[in-house]
């Protein structure tokens, strides 16, 4: 595989729950620590979401306990927040033109990360030796992706992503359409999670990188690296 030193991160256009009246969108500190960690180490980055255009921000993600100092500067960053305002559509890019694709999370995308669009997407990044990495609710995205041979990406592959515990912990379960450690498993995948809700957690097989929660994007930007660095 052709290296481009360039990764594309997808994040959602969700701006709303559907059954409640909460706003959601992207959880700005799984965008903010992945992208940091990955232009420290020299990637280009391209921002992506389902329908292209404006990205929603989750209010919860810009209460003051949650703007550290990589997520508050940026927020504050003219250039990065215009980033945001018309964002490529994911469907229409070229999977050649990267090295890996990153889901970051937010509850929006278990509204708009799912489907067999955005699935074949995916599925071309990983079948053409690419890294597919995800965090938090951002692995919705790889519920919907069918391989060449019919079978599901995560199918007998170890995988994380946000858990039931934290769901309720965030006082989201009765909002939310899903339960994501669930239906990775009705997928095949083996999940698992931190000893601890909100611990730090990544799980890596193979070209498939995951991560629990907004605490683990960049231990995922991290271990993305190492693997790009290892190809």
């Amino acid at each position: 595989m052709a290296t481009t030193s360039k990764i594309l991160i997808t994040v959602t256009n969700t701006r709303e729950y559907e059954k409640v009246g909460y706003r959601t969108g992207l959880w700005l500190g799984e965008l903010t620590h992945f992208y940091d960690c990955v232009h420290q180490h020299g990637y280009e980055v391209d921002i992506a979401s389902p329908s292209g255009g404006h990205v929603p921000i989750d209010p919860v993600s810009m209460a003051p306990e949650h703007l550290d100092d990589s997520t508050g500067r940026r927020y504050r960053d003219r250039g990065f927040m215009n980033l945001l305002t018309d964002t490529m559509k994911a469907t229409g890019v070229t999977a050649e033109d990267y090295d890996a694709i990153y889901f970051a999370g937010g509850h929006g995308t278990m509204f708009d990360f799912r489907g067999a669009a955005l699935g074949a997407v995916t599925a071309k990044f990983y079948e053409s030796g690419r890294i597919v990495s995800a965090v938090c609710h951002g692995p919705a995205a790889l519920l919907d992706v069918r391989l060449s041979t019919g079978a599901p990406l995560v199918e007998g592959k170890n995988v994380t992503g946000f858990s039931w515990p934290e769901e309720e912990i965030a006082e989201r379960a009765d909002a939310v359409p899903f339960s994501l450690q669930d239906e990775l498993r009705n997928h095949g995948a083996n999940y698992s999670t931190a000893q601890e809700p909100f611990g730090t957690y990544v799980v890596q097989d193979g070209r498939l990188i995951t991560g629990q929660n907004p605490g683990s994007a960049r231990a995922v930007a991290e271990a993305v690296v190492v693997r790009l660095r290892a190809q």
